[in-house]
């Protein structure tokens, strides 16, 4: 078989397997942290069960570096069998990403829309309804999605929460995630001088035309389950706290990049052995 093509199967069925395996762990956060600095701290746990699949990869990439073209061993069909699974949901997730970039948003309150190159769209109807107040408001919420590049970090979000499923803790993950996004860019509107129950009157406003959106668009009434709670944090005074710090994510980087290297290395080293066993049990 093709060292390539072999590699491409036992990246799906190990990689496939750690994801699944660390994306059923439960994951707590403590939630009394800045609403910017908490949806940091949910952006990554979303992505954390992929790194030991990454880990893999590089381990399988580390083992093939060492292997001829064609690899000489014997692949049983049971490779292909046991891989099947990680093949479907793979698949879902994509045609899942595929259809939310094709489906238009055609009914909306207002709503950023553009993975590349956000821009606000604003219903007519929600316009005349609006006054000034609440719809600079719901303008200045939307820019700093667009300063973020939401829609774009929504779709990524959507499709790494897919290659997880069918487990529950991961569709948790990414619905908690997105609560804390819209607390995170109130805050932000509130701090450039948006009152919060202006803000808290666009949201309720617009609540009504929320139909029809499409998945990677950043919509001002969020989450409609999560509301409730929302629009009471909007109606307090602006949460004060110790200063936002960034997250380590340079630091972050540098360790997988340490780990993802190593596993390489492993790799060439002791991969022929694991893998050659694994195929003698499929043959």
């Amino acid at each position: 078989m093709e060292r390539e093509s072999l590699l491409a199967t036992l990246i799906v069925l190990l990689g496939g397997l750690a994801l699944q395996l660390f994306a059923a762990w439960p994951e707590r956060i403590d939630n009394r942290s800045q609403a910017r600095q908490l949806e940091r701290v949910h952006w990554l746990a979303l992505w954390w069960p992929a790194a030991p699949a990454l880990t893999v990869a590089a381990w399988l990439c580390g083992w093939a570096l060492s292997q001829p073209d064609p690899v000489p061993a014997h692949v049983g069909r049971l490779i292909f069998i046991a891989t099947a699974p990680f093949v479907i949901v793979g698949g879902r997730a994509a045609a899942r990403a595929a259809w939310s970039l094709c489906h238009s948003s055609r009914v909306y309150g207002i709503v950023t829309v553009g993975l590349l190159w956000p821009r606000i769209l604003v219903a007519p109807q929600l316009a005349k309804t609006l006054d000034d107040h609440a719809m600079q408001a719901a303008l200045a919420h939307e820019r700093t999605h667009v300063r973020h590049r939401d829609p774009l970090r929504i779709w990524l979000a959507q499709f790494v929460t897919d290659l997880q499923w069918p487990w529950g803790s991961a569709r948790r993950r990414f619905t908690c995630w997105l609560a804390a996004l819209e607390h995170a860019r109130d805050d932000e509107a509130r701090a450039s001088g948006v009152e919060g129950a202006d803000l808290a009157a666009a949201v309720l406003s617009s609540l009504r035309f929320q139909v029809g959106i499409a998945a990677a668009a950043a919509t001002l009434i969020g989450q409609p389950e999560a509301l409730p709670a929302r629009i009471a944090r909007l109606l307090r005074p602006l949460p004060e706290g110790a200063p936002d710090e960034e997250p380590p994510y340079l630091i972050v980087a540098g360790g997988l990049a340490m780990v993802w290297l190593a596993a390489i290395a492993l790799g060439t080293l002791c991969g022929e052995r694991l893998i050659g066993s694994l195929l003698a049990m499929s043959s």
